[in-house]
């Protein structure tokens, strides 16, 4: 039996000359859907309505979803019970970087109260203070109960830059958030900045002149896993170069991540420019995440340096995504202009990076367009209402989005990974207010980085 429920009007936000200035249309959207759906909400009066409910929805995988010890994201959560790895108790410090942002967003939208904000953020900053670290760097993993890495791989037993340097830029815009607050909020901003103090940047440099990702107290350097661009790595560099302790110099920067300015490419895909070489992915690009990760709190709006527009970077890449998935060159059922985005994620066997030609089977990740809402908010915004009303019975859940799904193999586990879940809530809060990325700009400490490393904003 199918229900018809009542009209939804949505207004279409445009982002005109780098502004977010909203022009208003309307438009009704009739949905057919079955008894089983009613257990989400299915009527919004307008697209902020809509919007907010999305955010909260992912907002709640760091809240709700917390591992109970830490306060800390879950690195995956199923629903079905089932962990193979026996890591139910696993905390990821990347993705509770961009859960840290999510909470932000929360607190502003009201989702949380303040002060239930700084209660679980204090409860965060003291665990953190406590956890494993390797020279000021946290491990990718920890054990959630113990605060002990979980080792990544046999080598990657130690600290991890890249992870780390995701959960820092979420805590510096809570840094900002509460600097001016009262005396338990900036109490709190004391703990993060004598965290962020302590990160010592220059130690993962090896004695070169490029960042490297790991250091094992076990292996030292032998994981050899220099940072070189383009990927998702630039915040590392960003961070970097802006530690008022630990800096490195910017020569690092430009011969190690910018390859002596071999990052640059001039190849296009479907007549845009790539602008940069994305590591193993030249032609088309890399997963989306890359245009998501070093940019919760980086503001690509306007920035400049001597390789890169990155507004145009990160808008290319996410419509050379967006069209490769319209193509559809190897015919998987349910792409389509309302349904795409490769990225990072679950995949029908096992994880995977799925990207345009190279690594393509068939499975869309919802993250791929939500979380590139401030870069195509048309596109995504059209995905969104597919996703939501028309697949939601096989892919909507307790958090929002499950992590990924394919209509091509018949394919909808009911799981969720925090590094895809967590980018959603403060992506789609940079598009509607810019909130973390004006808190994590507001930070003298990188503005001067960038400075040092040649950046430039338009203003």
């Amino acid at each position: 039996m199918k229900k018809t429920y009542g009209k939804l009007t949505l207004s279409l936000c445009l982002v005109i000359s780098l502004v977010s200035c909203q022009q208003t249309k309307k438009y009704d959207y009739n949905y057919e859907t079955t008894e089983t759906q009613t257990s989400r909400q299915m009527e919004f009066e307008s697209d902020d309505e809509f919007l907010t409910y999305i955010q909260q929805a992912h907002f709640n995988y760091m809240w709700e979803g917390a591992e109970e010890t830490s306060g800390l994201a879950c690195e995956r959560i199923h629903i079905d019970g089932d962990y193979p790895e026996n890591d139910a108790n696993v905390i990821t410090t990347g993705g509770s970087g961009f859960g840290i942002a999510g909470l932000i967003a929360g607190i502003e939208r009201g989702f949380i109260s303040r002060e239930e904000g700084v209660e679980r953020l204090h409860k965060i900053v003291d665990y953190l203070a406590k956890a494993d670290r390797f020279h000021g760097v946290w491990p990718h993993w920890m054990m959630g109960p113990t605060g002990k890495v979980k080792p990544f791989g046999t080598k990657d037993n130690g600290g991890d830059l890249v992870e780390s340097a995701f959960l820092m830029q979420g805590l510096l815009c809570a840094r900002q958030y509460f600097a001016e607050g009262n005396e338990s909020e900036q109490a709190l901003a004391a703990q993060i900045d004598k965290l962020w103090k302590e990160m010592e940047w220059s130690w993962f440099l090896n004695g070169k002149d490029v960042l490297y990702w790991h250091w094992s107290p076990d292996y030292a350097w032998e994981m050899n896993f220099p940072l070189e661009g383009y990927n998702e790595c630039l915040i590392a560099y960003i961070l970097a170069a802006s530690s008022p302790t630990y800096p490195i110099p910017a020569s690092a920067y430009h011969n190690g991540w910018a390859r002596g300015g071999e990052i640059k490419s001039d190849k296009t895909a479907y007549g845009l420019p790539l602008i940069l070489k994305f590591n193993g992915a030249e032609a088309y690009g890399g997963p989306l995440f890359w245009a998501h990760y070093s940019y919760i709190g980086l503001d690509p709006r306007g920035l400049h340096d001597a390789y890169a527009d990155y507004w145009t970077l990160n808008k290319n890449h996410t419509m050379i995504n967006y069209a490769y998935c319209i193509q559809n060159p190897n015919g998987f059922k349910g792409y389509a202009d309302n349904c795409w985005g490769l990225t990072a994620s679950y995949s029908i066997n096992g994880y995977s990076a799925h990207m345009p030609f190279q690594n393509d089977h068939g499975v869309i990740t919802p993250t791929a367009a939500l979380s590139s809402y401030p870069y195509a908010p048309e596109e995504s915004s059209k995905a969104l209402k597919h996703f939501y009303f028309d697949l939601g019975d096989n892919i909507w859940g307790k958090y929002g989005f499950y992590d990924a799904f394919s209509i091509e193999h018949n394919w909808y586990p009911q799981r969720y990974l925090a590094i895809d879940q967590c980018t959603i809530a403060p992506m789609i809060e940079n598009y509607r207010t810019g909130l973390l990325w004006k808190l994590f700009m507001s930070c003298p400490e990188i503005q001067e980085g960038l400075e040092r490393l040649g950046f430039t904003v338009d203003k």
